[in-house]
């Protein structure tokens, strides 16, 4: 009696497990469970059409009847499908041949094997189910935010639970460089994609994609959000910089002003949001040259000239807005090129005055400077001797990518030239 009772207290807990299942309708979660059952007798017994099973999820019970019709005791042929007369009339003395019994059975009683069998089928289709719905909530969901608490954070990536106690991973590569956060704290984040590998749904999501600042601008920005105003393009460098190309077709809205706000109201949340990155937002143009201008902000284009069918362009500016065009590491100008989709080469343009005086192309010093660390100067616009001298130090640094005490050489020689 005390393997009985085990077995259905084994039993309670499963439907119990099963009453608490997420996010699984009523209906199907009462069909599954049925299925289930059907399956584990029809192994037992050969068939389960003989048989009702009433599931009652709510309660965590249910209950089965095996239905048989009455025979004379001497022709029971199939005790599953059969019933004696004799044995009928236990049940109720009125019984007669011919009539059908409905008999309550005990799960107990089909045995150990049975229930374990009963619980892992159970157990195989609610996960599959439970997959299914997880895999159906978030497809629908890619390209939005959503929030989630940190729950485990890993070298390469950090776990994180939703409202429904959802499994999300937020990868190292998809977090902002100085993002930082602890055990407990929400987490905004765009859901980059959802793997879905045999059926086990994995939910990635991404601080540094594109669309999670554009979702963040719909969010701030009413009038994105009510269609008045439309982001064209964004580029990021996630955590440093990011432009924005945005268009509006009312005349009486400016698309800039309205996304950055009095005083940068609107932006500033964003910028604390994404680690302090700098904001840039221009006004889109099909221009492509008025864009790629736009796109070079704060430096003051003095000409361009495109090449289409390449995707190039050659930008001409006063030696004092070079290093305004590339900006910091050359961000301003990576970012440029990726908003435009233009391969983006600066060069200085000297006055009457400067191309009167003598200058020297920097090949003619590869007998002093090495080729490479000419060929990364040339790389950046400046191709004489005279425009690297002229150029600020820093842009040889950081937009050449020259050590210090390279560039301090490089100079060093260049002036010995003049001087002598």
């Amino acid at each position: 009696m005390a393997k009985k009772n085990d077995i259905q207290v084994n039993l309670f807990d499963t439907f119990k497990e099963f009453k608490e299942t997420k996010n699984i309708d009523r209906t199907i979660l009462i069909s599954v469970i049925e299925d289930s059952f059907r399956s584990v007798i029809q192994k037992q017994f050969g068939t389960d059409e003989n048989y009702d099973i009433i599931v009652n999820p709510d309660k965590g019970d249910f209950e089965i009847y095996r239905n048989r019709i009455i025979v004379a005791d001497d022709e029971v042929e199939d005790q599953n499908t059969q019933i004696g007369l004799t044995e009928a009339r236990k049940i109720d003395e009125d019984f007669e041949i011919g009539e059908e019994v409905a008999e309550k059975l005990n799960f107990a009683d089909f045995g150990r094997r049975t229930i374990l069998n009963l619980r892992q089928t159970m157990a195989s289709k609610i996960l599959e189910l439970e997959h299914d719905n997880l895999y159906n909530k978030y497809i629908d969901k890619v390209g939005t935010i959503i929030t989630g608490e940190v729950y485990q954070i890993w070298k390469r990536e950090m776990l994180l639970l939703d409202d429904e106690n959802n499994e999300m991973i937020l990868p190292k590569s998809e977090q902002i460089p100085n993002d930082y956060f602890r055990k407990g704290e929400t987490v905004r984040a765009i859901v980059l994609r959802v793997d879905n590998m045999n059926n086990n749904p994995k939910i990635i999501l991404s601080r540094t994609a594109p669309e999670f600042l554009e979702r963040l601008l719909e969010q701030e920005v009413p009038e994105i959000n009510d269609g008045l105003i439309t982001i064209k393009r964004i580029a990021r460098i996630p955590g440093e910089r990011a432009k924005i190309a945005v268009e509006s077709y009312n005349e009486r809205i400016d698309p800039v002003g309205a996304c950055v706000g009095v005083k940068g109201s609107r932006i500033h949340g964003i910028v604390r949001e994404l680690r302090n990155e700098n904001i840039d937002v221009i006004n889109f143009t099909s221009n492509e040259k008025l864009l790629i201008q736009r796109a070079l902000s704060p430096a003051r284009i003095n000409s361009i000239v495109m090449n289409e069918a390449e995707h190039k362009a050659e930008v001409y500016l006063n030696p004092e807005q070079v290093s305004l065009a590339i900006g910091k590491n050359g961000m301003n100008i990576k970012l440029a090129s990726m908003l435009t989709g233009y391969t983006i080469d600066v060069f200085r343009e000297l006055d009457e005055s400067e191309q009167s005086i003598d200058d020297i192309y920097l090949d003619e010093f590869n007998d002093e400077i090495e080729q490479w660390i000419i060929d990364s100067i040339k790389k950046i616009g400046l191709d004489t001797a005279r425009a690297v001298l002229a150029a600020p130090r820093e842009m040889l640094t950081e937009k050449a990518d020259l050590e210090e005490d390279t560039v301090d050489e490089v100079l060093r020689i260049l002036r010995a030239e003049f001087e002598d």
